[in-house]
């Protein structure tokens, strides 16, 4: 397995969002996390990158974790392969066919900060891309993205998973990922 959380519970604030939350993720998996804003998709999601700690229960990840959030962390001052190489360098990785794979290689030359906000986003995905982490975590991933761009993240994903890897993913937006497990939050305690 990638991922096992067991009897998981989160607690933020004075607020119980999930408790006993069990699942495993492995090589070649995915799992679409959906519900309304506030039930715990984005704590989910952190608990398993790492980002944030249960309350009660544990989690086992076996090699690393990219997590891409709301932010794009990434340099607006500098162009963008320079703010992608600097990732690349911190996580071992080649950022150039990421870019391709996102359709933003062109872009390379421009500062982050010209980007719009889906340009940014691509490149967010391509940092994720280029990491190399076994286990991507992605929060609403498909934000900011045109047709084409839901388009090649769905297909950056499969790729991923073809290649071993697994992705949790937390979507609003239909996300065509082929044989993805689902998870709904909207039954659990608010």
């Amino acid at each position: 397995m990638i991922v096992t959380l067991t009897d998981i519970a989160c607690l933020r604030g004075p607020r119980l969002l999930f408790e006993r939350m069990s699942l495993a993720l492995d090589a070649g998996e995915a799992l679409v996390v959906t519900g309304p804003n506030g039930v715990g998709k984005s704590s989910l999601l952190r608990i398993v990158a790492g980002l944030l700690r249960p309350s009660a229960g544990r989690i086992e990840r076996v090699g690393q974790a990219a997590w891409l959030g709301e932010a794009t962390a990434l340099d607006g001052d500098r162009p963008l392969i320079e703010a992608l190489r600097f990732w690349a360098r911190l996580d071992g990785g080649v950022p150039e066919p990421a870019m391709d794979k996102m359709g933003i290689a062109h872009l390379a030359p421009v500062p982050v900060r010209y980007l719009s906000t889906g340009q940014r986003r691509r490149a967010a995905i391509a940092r994720t891309i280029a990491s190399g982490a076994s286990l991507w975590v992605l929060d609403e991933p498909a934000n900011g993205l045109d047709t084409e761009g839901v388009a090649r993240l769905a297909m950056a994903i499969d790729g991923h998973r073809a290649k071993s890897g697994a992705a949790i993913v937390a979507t609003h937006l239909p996300l065509p990922i082929d044989g993805a497990a689902k998870l709904s939050l909207d039954g659990l305690p608010a």
